[in-house]
């Protein structure tokens, strides 16, 4: 007589009425349940064939045991906000046990799809990524996905592929700076976005735009650049402060790019912040280490980095289910020092 087909621990957990998180503990032995809750979810998981998440996972996608080891990828190693991230993924994926393997893309779609590729060819447990810059199609990340891969997207979110992911409140973030600049008594403000297909691009123009309506100022399309480095922030400012109606602020959004403003301002001979402001976003080494130090908006990456492991692991591990859409957002702050009024 055939067995019946194995049972999966949410088939479990629905059948007892009570959570994933809760039988993968009852199969761990964990002392965070009680023995009679143990026993009970055991005793049903040996009655109805239970094979333990990992394995019934490799028998379906004819995949040897995954290694417990865990992709990353990075758009550029160069920034702190990303070997900030990757510290925090490298944390906590080492206090349960796993490592990582990390790659850059280098902002290429390119080199991103030959990671993943990479990376399912070394049978990695699961990848955790933050998309390129010129990432147009997802075709790469489905593929992953349909194959059993747990994915988590981190700051970069891909909007083509509904999938677990960790951001900051970059709306908010941008929208309490540009805020700070208003009521500082700044009243032309600046703008240099990294390219509008990214998200995090349009959640910050929106909070910058928004900051602006709230007092009263109405967004000036002559105040707004397509700009994220500060090579080119150091090429494009001295445009805009040479027009008629130059700006008394710039919000950026990188540090980067904030302190390429910051030096050209001076290098033209205006005083920061007398005479002009200017705000970044990340909080880096990098904004104490100039002058005047930055004013900027801490995007706590050790934190995003420990929550985007934190998701994959538990989908590994079966106490979040791998088709369960799981979105964390972490707060920022404004750090305000000598670059604004």
């Amino acid at each position: 007589m055939e067995q019946p087909a194995p049972i999966t621990m949410k088939d479990i957990a629905k059948a007892l009425g009570v959570s994933v998180a809760t039988v993968s503990r009852a199969m761990k032995n964990s002392p965070r349940i009680s023995d009679e809750q143990r026993e009970r979810i055991q005793q049903y998981a040996r009655e109805h064939n239970y094979i333990p998440n990992v394995i019934a996972e490799n028998l379906r996608n004819s995949r040897t045991k995954p290694v417990k080891i865990i992709g990353v990828i990075v758009p550029q190693f160069e920034h702190f906000y990303f070997s900030s991230i990757l510290s925090g993924i490298e944390q906590e994926a080492m206090s349960r046990g796993y490592t990582i393997m990390v790659g850059q893309s280098a902002e290429q779609y390119d080199r991103e799809t030959l990671l993943c590729d990479k990376f399912y060819q070394n049978k990695v447990c699961g990848i955790i990524v933050s998309q390129a810059k010129d990432t147009m199609n997802y075709d790469h990340f489905k593929k992953l996905i349909n194959s059993g891969v747990p994915l988590v997207f981190y700051d970069r979110i891909c909007t083509g592929v509904d999938c677990s992911r960790v951001v900051v409140d970059d709306y908010q973030g941008a929208f309490n700076a540009v805020s700070h600049l208003i009521e500082t008594g700044c009243r032309h403000i600046a703008c240099y976005m990294s390219p509008m297909s990214l998200e995090i691009s349009k959640n910050r123009y929106n909070g910058y735009r928004d900051a602006l309506l709230r007092y009263g100022l109405e967004p000036d399309k002559k105040m707004f650049r397509i700009c994220d480095n500060r090579a080119d922030a150091e090429a494009i400012t001295p445009e805009l402060l040479s027009q008629d109606e130059k700006p008394d602020a710039f919000f950026a959004v990188n540090d980067d790019t904030a302190i390429g403003i910051l030096y050209t301002a001076k290098r033209m001979g205006f005083r920061v912040p007398q005479d002009i402001s200017v705000c970044g976003f990340t909080n880096g080494q990098r904004a104490v280490a100039c002058d005047p130090m930055l004013t900027t908006v801490e995007q706590r990456g050790v934190l995003v980095g420990e929550e985007a492991a934190d998701i994959l692991i538990s989908k590994v591990e079966g106490e979040i289910p791998m088709d369960k859409v799981v979105k964390r957002v972490v707060r920022t702050r404004l750090i305000i020092r000598g670059t604004t009024r």
